[in-house]
């Protein structure tokens, strides 16, 4: 039976989300590391149509401290330098992320998550709105107590660059780096400018990714580490500073 004051646990998360969130874990895991054996093969990034070693480049690794490059060691797949290898798992995965996103895309249109959960409402963009929610993070209240399966302005705005811009944008450029998709489509090394253009924004987008990743994962371990886990495996969340008052219950006694 039903206990009202039991814990409360609501669904979040439907099935294809959560199948659509894992996969990207391990796919993101596998195409950073990857992308960073590739670009190792030639750290230097410019913009145009054309650059080499004699050109001058907007950034290069020789100029990222030191300690960024360790860490960009111990990540790179696979260990020791194979740039045909790299190149294998990231065209590998690139495969699985596009196609993942795509059924996601596809999935969450026709159960409306996109519209009932991610749509961004003018009134939520406003100076007032935004600085409201800036501040509940900074106390770590990451929930609407009113609605707390809703997602808030600076989650909505987070997945929809991510999901929406940096992903497709990450896609797209890898596309250009394509001798066979250039021949098919030259028109798209034109939108990016050029395919050393194309290399500079897909690195920028990949960095949006891993600076998105880096913050998620602060903020899940901030919220509850094994709630938000549960209910990215599960789908059951429990809603945060819900306490019920103390009493004795049976063990068949829950809310959902």
């Amino acid at each position: 039976m039903n206990d009202p004051t039991a814990p409360m646990i609501i669904k979040r998360h439907r099935m294809a989300t959560r199948v659509w969130h894992w996969v990207t874990v391990v796919t993101m895991f596998i195409m950073i590391g990857s992308g960073i054996g590739i670009l190792k093969a030639h750290p230097r990034l410019y913009w145009g149509a054309y650059g080499a070693n004699f050109d001058s480049a907007w950034t290069t690794l020789d100029q990222w401290p030191s300690w960024l490059v360790t860490l960009l060691n111990l990540l790179t797949i696979p260990a020791s330098y194979n740039l045909a290898i790299s190149r294998r798992w990231h065209l590998l995965f690139a495969l699985v992320l596009a196609f993942a996103l795509l059924g996601f895309m596809i999935v969450s249109l026709i159960n409306r998550h996109f519209q009932r959960d991610l749509r961004v409402r003018a009134a939520e963009l406003s100076p007032r709105e935004v600085a409201h929610d800036v501040k509940e993070h900074l106390a770590f209240r990451f929930h609407d107590p009113k609605r707390p399966g809703a997602y808030n302005i600076l989650q909505k705005l987070s997945y929809v660059v991510t999901i929406f811009v940096l992903i497709p944008v990450m896609i797209l450029t890898g596309l250009t780096m394509s001798p066979g998709m250039d021949a098919a489509w030259p028109w798209l090394l034109d939108v990016f400018g050029g395919r050393q253009s194309a290399r500079s924004i897909h690195f920028i987008a990949a960095t949006g990714l891993v600076l998105f990743i880096i913050v998620h994962l602060a903020l899940v371990i901030l919220a509850g580490a094994w709630n938000e886990l549960r209910s990215m495996i599960t789908g059951r969340w429990q809603v945060p500073g819900h306490v019920p008052p103390t009493h004795r219950r049976t063990p068949h006694e829950t809310r959902s």
